[in-house]
């Protein structure tokens, strides 16, 4: 489909485009609307606006499906794809954002699909106005069926509230799908070569923008109100800061990584772990950054040279076949996993996974610890991450891989973390974040420790 021309510069225009592109291809939400947001010209509340627009829709867009195929009485599937987001669009704005009137939801719907013709137009408005006229007409399934209720309810496939409905603990359900649908804040990890959390947050100051420490990693600054790029391209440009979330940092922290040290990261694309793991190095030592991904590993190189990195060497390679010899004083397998932890930032991963994909990427994640681990040396540590709640990928992964590798044995957490983040920590000395309960992105990550001998 032809990118739209008509309101191409206006916040509903560009989150339109972004949601139609999504709804079409394999993009991702935060790219495109990037990328938009920078060759558009808006002003920051409409920035704003757009980004509120396009996360709220793409999260909530089980329960406006629901409303729409119930107001137009035929499958969505006939609706072509722009027209579809129009509805969404404009349901979203009338249901979830009460400053914006609805007759100025409804019309700036309807003329996202002006070239369209009459029919189309005609129809956008005429189902708009209905959803408008009342509560009555946007029912929400019956409580007695429960799982259908919640997954309308909370805007989650109903595959993924069965399977937390028996991974999760009861009373917590609702939050945990609650949870998913708020945005989550935005965080910088402070580049400790270039200047501290105080000159961050100092500097984000002097812009208008609030910020403070973050609570639980090393080197976190989060943002509370206003946004970073408000606050000039210093703190960017000149390699003081990387975004990266709290619960990230935590893997990297975990990994605890130190000057002199030789580390892999096994699975490092786009980069984010990797250059945390290198500005720790300090100038001394040495990252291996494996991945299969040229592209991802290409951003890594940009990155590296924005933050000053010189001790990273990047390849392109498969994990499961890494081009590396034993002896490496830490590994890190940041494994590819189902995000569903990550569901707040990504809401459209939600409505494009599938319950097979959990399997699948359970053995992948096996069949990586296997070939990783014995690059670890005797003495080395092995960490395991995964942005997942599912435990199939989490605890099952774990327990597999100790059963076929008896040297290796958990570290508990709290062995290298910041006291401020033990509450992180189970019982098991595994490490796991919940939005609902922390406000971070859903992790599980393991320390591991090698005993000697063959893992």
């Amino acid at each position: 489909m032809p990118r739209r021309r008509v309101a191409a510069a206006t916040a509903r225009g560009v989150a339109h485009d972004v949601l139609v592109r999504v709804e079409t291809t394999d993009a991702f939400a935060d790219l495109l609307l990037g990328e938009r947001l920078a060759q558009a010209t808006l002003a920051e509340d409409d920035v704003r606006l757009s980004t509120q627009l396009v996360y709220g829709t793409l999260a909530w867009q089980g329960r406006l499906d629901h409303h729409l195929a119930a107001l137009f009485k035929r499958p969505l599937a006939r609706l072509e794809a722009d027209v579809l987001c129009a509805l969404r669009l404009g349901l979203y704005q009338l249901l979830f954002l009460e400053r914006v009137p609805a007759y100025a939801a409804i019309d700036t719907s309807v003329s996202l699909v002006a070239e369209r013709g009459r029919g189309p137009r005609g129809l956008v408005n005429a189902l708009l106005r209905k959803a408008a006229a009342g509560p009555h007409t946007l029912a929400l399934p019956p409580a007695a069926d429960r799982i259908r209720r919640l997954a309308v309810e909370w805007s989650h496939p109903e595959w993924l509230v069965e399977r937390w409905a028996v991974e999760q603990p009861a009373d917590e359900l609702a939050a945990v799908l609650r949870a998913d649908n708020e945005p989550p804040p935005t965080t910088l990890r402070v580049n400790p070569a270039r200047s501290s959390q105080g000159e961050v947050v100092a500097e984000l100051a002097r812009h208008g923008v609030q910020a403070s420490p973050g609570r639980w990693a090393a080197s976190a600054v989060v943002i509370e109100r206003g946004g970073v790029r408000t606050a000039g391209p210093s703190l960017l440009d000149t390699g003081r800061v990387s975004f990266q979330s709290e619960a990230s940092r935590l893997v990297v922290d975990l990994l605890a990584a130190r000057p002199g040290m030789t580390v892999l990261d096994a699975c490092a694309a786009p980069g984010g772990k990797t250059t945390a793991i290198a500005e720790r190095l300090d100038g001394a030592g040495r990252v291996l950054a494996l991945d299969p991904r040229r592209a991802g590993l290409a951003r890594l190189s940009v990155e590296c040279r924005r933050l000053g990195l010189e001790r990273v060497l990047a390849a392109v390679a498969d994990a499961r076949f890494p081009p590396a010899r034993p002896g490496f004083d830490a590994v890190l397998v940041d494994a590819p996993c189902s995000g569903l932890g990550t569901l707040r930032r990504h809401p459209e991963a939600r409505w494009r996974r599938r319950p097979e994909d959990v399997p699948r990427l359970a053995a992948l994640q096996k069949a990586i610890l296997d070939c990783t681990a014995p690059l670890v040396r005797p003495g080395g540590t092995l960490v395991y991450a995964v942005c997942t709640l599912t435990r199939e990928e989490n605890e099952g992964v774990l327990e597999d891989f100790l059963a076929g590798h008896p040297t290796f044995g958990v570290e508990p957490a709290t062995a290298v973390l910041r006291a401020e983040a033990a509450e992180l920590v189970a019982s098991d000395g595994c490490v796991r974040t919940y939005p609902h309960r922390h406000g971070l992105d859903g992790f599980f990550a393991v320390r591991l420790a090698r005993r000697g001998g063959l893992g």
